[in-house]
């Protein structure tokens, strides 16, 4: 099998691969998708202010199977010479890229011109890659958005600092930070993007079916799609499936499957409250209603969980 392109010089087997986000591609979730086919695992993004203060807070967020390499630990911070510090203290973990998020907008991040707080500040971005790039024994990669606001698109000057600084891959999520995840992504940027770099692109935003996947890799020409959201309701997507192709009795072997690994993970009591978030948007597409879905959503044992399941899909999937 040859590489669908390349991260420096590992070779990434495959063109889709799960999106970073926080809280939700821990573990558990982005390793059961990395065997549905996403080519490469992104950790949640790590906070470099953690990793200096108490390494050992963030080892649930840099936990991974062998199986999923090439790993991707993605850090964030508005200071290069922590975040400096915090990627060589996490090469003991052994990834195989450190990825600098340039793009999130959450307000507690970008408001401290962290993430896509970064993206105003070319000089800053210019230093951190430099600074990774020199010091650290693996490929350097960054995720972007498209600007801060719509009167600041500086994507492409922000894309040519990463490449020319010495990364080897740049993700783009279509948007800015001040559209959130609201509005359309502009995939026409994403490909003036592909157009001016030689190192591999990665395109993000509004890839929700199979179609969406062949429509942004012929509209951008990038080299892989990053997908997120949509992930969440259907995993199969990287299996090239749409929800409505997927038999009920294989969502709910899912839903068993990934419990199992949440309560691995994180105990029983735990891994079953932090399942919900997961569990709500796998059953969104049948449109059940609250009084149906609050026995398995406030229920904290697992015994009766799996009893309201097998009812759910007997009484109301299958029918």
């Amino acid at each position: 099998m040859q590489p669908a392109f390349f991260v420096g010089n590992i070779p990434v087997f495959g063109n889709l691969i799960l999106s970073p986000m926080d809280g939700l591609s821990e573990r558990p979730f982005r390793s059961l998708v990395r065997k549905m086919g996403s080519a490469m695992s992104y950790t949640e993004f790590i906070n470099a202010l953690d990793v200096l203060a108490d390494i050992q807070r963030i080892q649930k967020k840099i936990a991974f199977f062998e199986f999923e390499r090439p790993i991707v630990f993605q850090i964030f911070d508005d200071d290069p010479a922590r975040l400096l510090s915090a990627a060589q203290q996490l090469m003991v973990f052994q990834p195989d890229i450190i990825d600098l998020n340039l793009g999130c907008s959450a307000r507690h991040v970008s408001g401290r011109g962290a993430g896509a707080g970064l993206l105003p500040q070319p000089l800053k971005v210019a230093e951190i890659i430099r600074k990774l790039v020199k010091h650290l024994p693996v490929p350097v990669t960054a995720k972007i958005r498209l600007g801060w606001d719509e009167r600041n698109r500086n994507y492409l000057e922000i894309a040519r600092i990463v490449e020319d600084c010495g990364a080897q891959l740049i993700a783009v999520h279509g948007r800015t930070r001040a559209q959130g995840y609201t509005g359309r992504a502009d995939w026409d940027a994403i490909a003036d993007v592909k157009a001016s770099l030689h190192i591999p692109v990665i395109a993000n935003g509004d890839v929700r079916h199979v179609a969406d996947i062949h429509r942004i890799l012929s509209h951008t020409h990038c080299d892989g799609v990053m997908i997120g959201r949509a992930a969440l309701q259907n995993p199969w997507i990287f299996c090239l499936k749409d929800r409505w192709e997927v038999p009920k009795e294989e969502v709910k072997n899912w839903i068993e499957l990934h419990l199992n690994e949440m309560v691995a993970f994180h105990g029983n009591e735990q891994g079953l409250i932090l399942f919900r978030k997961y569990l709500k948007r796998l059953l969104s597409p049948y449109q059940l209603s609250d009084e149906i879905l609050l026995p398995l959503l406030t229920t904290t044992d697992l015994q009766s969980f799996s009893e309201n399941l097998k009812d759910l899909f007997r009484i109301f999937i299958k029918s």
